[in-house]
This record gives C-alpha cells, sequence and structure tokens, in this order.
C-alpha cells in the first residue's frame, strides 16, 4: 500500500490532493490484484480527471479520507485487464463490455453513447474499442 510518504514518483509534481487521490485510487486497484505497472497509467488519469472537476466538499472529504482501508471486491477479474472493449446491441439497448468478460459495465440508449463509454475505459487501459452493428 502507498502512504502520502511513499508513492510512485510520477506523482510527485500533483498537487496533495490530487496526488492523495490516485493513491487512494492505486490502493484500491492493489487490493484487487493489479499489478503496479498496469495501475499506475489508469490511477493518474483518473485521479487527474477526478481532481479537475472535483467540487470543494469532495476534495474536504477526500482530505479526511484514509486511503490504505480498502477491500477486496471478490467480483472484479483482474485477468481481463488488457482485453479490449467491446460495443453491442442486445436487448433493445447497447451495451459495453470488456472482452470475456461475464456481464456488460454498461447499458445505453445510442450507440454513441456506448463507443463514448467504451473509448474512456480503453483509454484508461490502452487497449481498443471494437464496435458491432445491431444484428451482429
Amino acid at each position: 500500500m502507498w502512504t502520502m510518504n511513499d508513492y510512485p514518483n510520477s506523482w510527485r509534481n500533483f498537487d496533495e490532493l490530487e496526488r492523495k487521490k490516485a493513491i487512494d485510487i492505486g490502493n484500491a486497484m492493489l487490493k484487487q490484484g493489479y499489478k503496479e505497472e498496469d495501475l499506475i497509467p489508469i490511477a493518474t488519469k483518473q485521479a487527474q480527471d477526478w481532481y479537475k472537476d472535483a467540487k470543494d466538499e469532495e476534495l474536504e472529504t477526500l482530505k479526511h479520507k484514509k486511503i490504505t482501508l480498502h477491500k477486496k471486491d471478490d467480483s472484479v477479474n483482474t485477468d481481463l485487464i488488457d482485453n479490449d472493449v467491446e460495443v453491442y446491441f442486445e436487448d433493445g439497448v447497447w451495451k459495453v463490455k470488456t472482452k470475456n468478460a461475464k456481464r456488460a459495465t454498461g447499458t445505453f440508449d445510442t450507440k454513441k453513447e456506448a463507443v463514448a463509454r467504451a473509448k474512456e475505459i480503453a483509454d484508461n487501459r490502452d487497449s481498443k474499442v471494437i464496435e458491432y452493428n445491431k444484428g451482429e
């Protein structure tokens, strides 16, 4: 687990709360079994995005959060981290799913919305989006 005194060098130039958010995300991912080299770019991007849009009350909550207290979520499958992200139509909605995952991570009314979400996920992982058309 990382702390505010021991964290990846790439977070050294972050503002204090941006760094704390990256450490929090990274620690949660470490607890799930992600490899350090896989999770650092993901935690970095997510922390930067969160920090950019964080409201004052969210920043205040983070100031007091214990960033080393995370529980393992048995529903997370770290073996899928490198897999591409699929967008497909099923049951009247567009779905986003990591290839070989058991279930979709999200459903959307339009393909455009589904593709946008799939791209966010794929960008975090450095993987590709595979788009299917209705009926494929």
